[in-house]
């Protein structure tokens, strides 16, 4: 199987078919259809500011399942034991600001980095696409449905759309501006739901997310529970050999030799050229070969081959699914992508990633906080130290946070919350070394400054540079805002 665009659905069925009818499917059909937009429209003219359009390019980081406010950077040390837990905090680079024990690395990276402690709305459930979409609503039907006709495109297809929009030639870039870490979203648990979220919605296939594939082991097992059953499993989040990478593409995709390539794109103009001596059209389809450009792109091939960079390089990211995918997408982004999702993503059991409804504090230990500690400090660090934060904004997302009490399941464990929680940015605008927000004693509600998930993104299409009063059309061929209801985080920017 080949697959080149973000859609749950293989572009290519059939892993044993000849190359006849790989090519023919994949790439001379679905594929170059799948890369069809609709130009020609500009976005609304911007309202310059000192921080309008200071992002160059952005990194958003998506924790699945949502990690607690209390263990990342509002904890409670005077709340009760059942509310504070087992775990301590230490100092951070950013004063006022303590963050769990288990984030060595973050702690010293926290001078860089501006928390909001006071995001709130009422959808506690795994709405990511209420998190990373404009749509004013969530349910759970939607929840699990990525192609309810109710849905909005994710702000990665958002940015993709207006790009090309302003330039349609950016279509054609080398390195796509719309790329997603580091397998398919939701492809890699148990059932045959995938989840809402990452996709274009109204905007059309064309502006799905490039997902990759990675290629890589395991090196860590984990026990995972969802209730009432117990498994163990190869975690790559807890630790990946050396020699892991990715490709853009599916499954194949690192096999798909440019050999190969051509000698499906040959086979191919052979069938084009049958087709156009019999119905007499002499037009060429521009988006088939965009299709073979991006496939073959030598410049995305060695941006997402992290085996590129020095091993001092790589260690600081830690050898981690997510660390090694924080280190890719720093590289895109450094090769010209506008935009780069990094999915902390449910692995093997639904209900795993960051949902920890079980066995709270030893998945935490030994499973999520190490990954997350090196891959966010190192891309933060690494992002400073080359000159490239300030022009890179970076965001930690997720669907909501964790109930402040602990529950009674094996292990304990804290349920969805969603009237509280906390989310990071760094760069691209944004203040070094702020907090902003407050929570009650407990981290159960929001004492001061509330900020919804549209205000956040409505503050990332403002760094990059997208007016927030530029109107997108949906299926009824009607305008919609940009963010309805998103307001502009002033306080979080330089």
């Amino acid at each position: 199987m080949l697959r080149v665009l973000g859609q749950p659905k293989t572009l290519c069925t059939g892993a044993t078919r000849r190359d006849f009818l790989t090519a023919g499917a994949a790439l001379g059909l679905t594929l170059a259809d799948a890369l069809r937009a609709d130009a020609g429209r500009t976005p609304s003219p911007a309202r310059p500011d000192a921080h309008f359009g200071r992002a160059k390019s952005c990194i958003l980081l998506f924790l699945y399942g949502s990690p607690s406010q209390l263990e990342l950077a509002d904890l409670k040390p005077n709340a009760p034991v059942e509310v504070r837990g087992e775990l301590g905090g230490i100092r951070s680079t950013l004063p006022g600001c303590d963050v769990c024990e288990l984030l060595p690395h973050t702690s010293r990276v926290m001078h860089n980095v501006t928390v909001v402690r006071s995001v709130t709305h009422k959808h506690p459930i795994h709405g990511v696409a209420y998190a990373t979409t404009s749509v004013p609503e969530i349910d759970v039907a939607m929840e699990l449905s990525p192609h309810d006709g109710r849905h909005w495109p994710f702000i990665g297809s958002v940015v993709s759309h207006l790009e090309q929009r302003a330039n349609p030639a950016s279509a054609r870039k080398p390195v796509p501006d719309n790329v997603a870490l580091p397998f398919p979203f939701s492809s890699q648990r148990t059932g045959e739901v995938h989840r809402a979220g990452p996709y274009p919605a109204f905007l059309g296939r064309p502006f799905a997310p490039h997902f990759t594939r990675f290629h890589g082991k395991a090196t860590a097992k984990i026990t995972k529970t969802l209730s009432p059953n117990t498994q163990e499993f190869d975690e790559p989040y807890a630790g990946i050999a050396p020699d892991a990478h990715f490709s853009l593409g599916g499954e194949g995709a690192a096999d798909l030799t440019l050999d190969r390539l051509n000698g499906r794109r040959s086979l191919l103009d052979q069938m084009e050229d049958a087709r156009r001596s019999r119905d007499g059209q002499e037009t060429r389809d521009p988006f088939r070969e965009l299709a073979y450009t991006l496939i073959g792109s030598e410049k995305v091939r060695q941006a997402l081959d992290v085996r590129r960079e020095p091993a001092k390089v790589r260690e600081s990211y830690g050898h981690f699914l997510f660390g090694q995918s924080c280190l890719a997408a720093r590289r895109l982004v450094e090769a010209g992508s506008r935009f780069v999702t990094v999915f902390w993503d449910e692995f093997g059991l639904a209900g795993s990633g960051w949902d920890t409804h079980w066995e709270h504090y030893p998945r935490m230990r030994n499973e999520l906080m190490p990954g997350f500690d090196r891959g966010f400090s190192g891309l933060v660090a690494d992002l400073d130290a080359r000159g490239m934060l300030d022009e890179t904004l970076v965001l930690v997302l997720s669907e909501h946070g964790r109930t402040p009490k602990m529950n009674a399941a094996k292990g304990g464990g804290r349920d969805h919350w969603s009237q509280a929680y906390t989310v990071l940015l760094a760069g691209g605008g944004v203040a070094r070394g702020k907090v902003v927000g407050k929570t009650d004693s407990i981290g159960a509600t929001v004492a001061d400054r509330p900020v919804s998930p549209k205000d956040l993104l409505a503050t990332a299409y403002h760094l990059l540079g997208y007016d927030l009063e530029t109107t997108l059309t949906d299926r009824t061929g009607r305008p919609v805002p940009l963010v309805p209801g998103g307001q502009l985080l002033r306080d979080v920017l330089a």
